[in-house]
């Protein structure tokens, strides 16, 4: 009967649930659980909803705060640790610093510069290298082209094959080794998609989106690109879409998809193997600083967004990344247009594969160590009389 008494501990200690669980801890997936598969949403608890483990997962968690508030940043993940590059300050001045997070240590430090200010480009990591690509370094005058490569081993930024158009605010999502670039402004480039493969040093131009946006919002899931939300005017909040659309690489064609619950440009979107993730955003008209606290979920294979905890914090110009299973955002505006924070939170998403299990009563144990008992004896019984039916056939 050890594993009855086992059974009784779980139940009547909640904290052994945690136990359990942590046997296959969360903490021991990482972005690659979320990037290669290894996680998915069928893998949530028996019969819990993914609204019902967003309920669970709890609200955001401060982490250490940037060493600089800045805005229109860029944000990815290499080798475990989140880069962010480049965005505006509170001056406000245009930024060519780059800032390192270790969730190891909780800390920020500083990286190599790029080698001119870029604010509202993108950040995208391919073979343990990092790219910057597109963008502005002036007053939204004059949309860039620029793609820089950077090698941590190197430490310095090199140039690469320029974008094939130039543009500032565009979006960018890796799948299979190559970067791809949506949408961005000018209004006359702002349907442009091209991929480029960095093994070769060589663009590619692929189908149109099909509505032309910037702000917009890049990422891959399951083999898939999705443009998320963004606007069609440069002008903060003016013209937002809640329109989602899909890329397949195979055919180079584009279809709509379930769109977000509210239209929102200035947002930061990531992929995860079986997920795409919306968060923030401007263009409110329910908050009087303009920002979105919205984080949604779309799950590929349901088609259909779920909502998440909302940010601590509104906020726009950001980017997200996901690092040991959590899902960060450090800096944006808290209001509308110009505004910055150093803030940096994340949610656990482990914490929707893994949540916390209810205690039951007394009552309920006795009734389902009971239960359970009852039903051993009749699995023993049918046992024996299989046993006895057996031999007498021998």
């Amino acid at each position: 009967m050890t594993w009855l008494a086992s059974l009784l501990v779980l139940l009547l200690v909640p904290s052994a649930w945690t136990g359990a669980a942590r046997a296959c801890s969360p903490s021991d997936f990482d972005e690659q659980d979320f990037a290669d598969g290894a996680v998915s949403s069928r893998e949530l608890a028996p019969g819990l909803s993914p609204a019902g483990a967003a309920a669970q997962a709890g609200a955001w968690q401060p982490a250490a705060p940037m060493l600089l508030a800045r805005q229109e940043v860029a944000v990815a993940e290499l080798d475990g640790r989140i880069y962010v590059l480049g965005g505006i300050d509170g001056t406000p001045s245009f930024l060519a610093s780059v800032e390192i997070y270790d969730p190891a240590t909780d800390s920020w430090s500083s990286g190599p510069a790029l080698p001119v200010p870029l604010h509202h480009t993108t950040a995208s990591v391919v073979d343990g290298k990092l790219y910057a690509i597109g963008g502005w370094s002036d007053f939204f005058a004059t949309p860039l082209d620029v793609v820089f490569e950077l090698d941590p081993q190197q430490g310095s930024w090199v140039t690469r094959s320029s974008m094939p158009t130039a543009r500032g605010s565009p979006a960018a999502a890796v799948l299979d080794g190559k970067i791809y670039v949506a949408g961005g402004w000018p209004s006359a480039r702002a349907r442009d998609f091209a991929v480029y493969d960095p093994a070769t040093d060589e663009w590619q131009t692929l189908a149109d989106l099909p509505s032309g946006r910037n702000h917009l919002g890049l990422a891959a899931a399951g083999g898939t690109i999705f443009a998320v939300g963004g606007r069609t005017a440069l002008q903060a909040g003016v013209g937002n879409v809640a329109d989602v659309d899909a890329y397949d690489p195979g055919t180079d064609t584009w279809s709509a998809v379930a769109p977000l619950a509210r239209a929102r440009s200035g947002l930061a979107s990531v992929g995860s193997a079986s997920r795409v993730f919306a968060l923030g955003g401007e263009g409110s008209a329910a908050n009087p600083d303009g920002t979105f606290e919205d984080v949604e979920a779309f799950d590929l294979a349901t088609g259909s967004w779920t909502p998440l905890p909302d940010m601590a914090l509104p906020r726009h110009g950001i980017g997200a990344a996901i690092v040991g299973g959590r899902l960060h955002v450090p800096g944006g505006g808290p209001i509308q247009n110009f505004s910055v924070t150093a803030t940096h939170d994340f949610l656990d998403l482990s914490a929707l594969l893994f949540p916390k299990l209810p205690a039951l009563s007394l009552p309920a144990v006795l009734a389902l160590a009971a239960s359970l008992g009852l039903a051993a004896r009749r699995l023993r019984h049918v046992a024996s009389a299989s046993r006895d039916t057996q031999r007498s056939r021998h």
